[in-house]
């Protein structure tokens, strides 16, 4: 049977939500054949870190590698979907008590925000406890359904412990619709040389 994937990545476009202070997305055309042109084509901005996106070591460590010069394996393979619910932060005590694999994905409350509403500063987030029993299970991959995986206000301490120990970021995740449990998965960088980040591609697939 064909393998149905699904796009767990928030689609680009003009009044999407992004962090407060970060560059907004704009779309707009740069050539148009109904203007003359031999061909259509359009011009973006956006900062690293919009939408679905990924964090290389250096957004938070200096010195750190940059999204470059990462191992692209660990984009793809089995990702296990963890939900938790009624709750402002993923903690330790929210995990499973058996070992984690190489990849975990925190589908929380956040993946009932819309991803083109207000910013939501009470986004559920990662707390300290959470991300050092990621390092000390060997996770290589941890994702979220919201533009960060640290708590507003206070992101450095939690970025900084799974950085520091080479665990791969994806933040922006859409989950809703997502159930709990093991899946493929595949996250698609922009391959952009020195970078601290980059949008993603990601897909999910049961």
């Amino acid at each position: 049977m064909e393998r149905q994937w699904r796009d767990v990545s928030i689609p680009l476009h003009p009044d999407m939500t992004v962090w407060p202070g970060d560059p907004e997305f704009t779309f707009e055309p740069f050539s148009s054949m109904a203007e003359g042109a031999s061909c259509n084509m359009s011009r973006m901005t956006l900062g690293t870190h919009t939408g679905t996106h990924c964090d290389a070591p250096w957004h938070f460590l200096e010195p750190g590698k940059t999204l470059d010069q990462l191992d692209p394996s660990v984009y793809f393979g089995r990702a296990l979907v963890i939900e938790v619910k009624g709750t402002d932060h993923v903690r330790g005590a929210d995990l499973p008590v058996e070992p984690l694999p190489d990849r975990v994905l925190f589908k929380t409350p956040n993946s009932d925000l819309p991803v083109d509403g207000k910013f939501d500063p009470a986004f559920v987030a990662l707390a300290e406890d959470a991300a050092e029993r990621l390092v000390k299970d060997g996770v290589r991959l941890v994702g979220i359904d919201y533009l960060s995986i640290a708590p507003k206000g206070n992101s450095g301490p939690v970025h900084r412990i799974l950085l520091g120990a080479g665990i791969f970021v994806v933040e922006g995740l859409r989950l809703a619709g997502i159930a709990p449990g093991l899946y493929e998965f595949t996250v698609l960088p922009l391959p952009v040389v020195g970078a601290d980040g980059a949008p993603c591609r990601a897909f999910l697939h049961a």
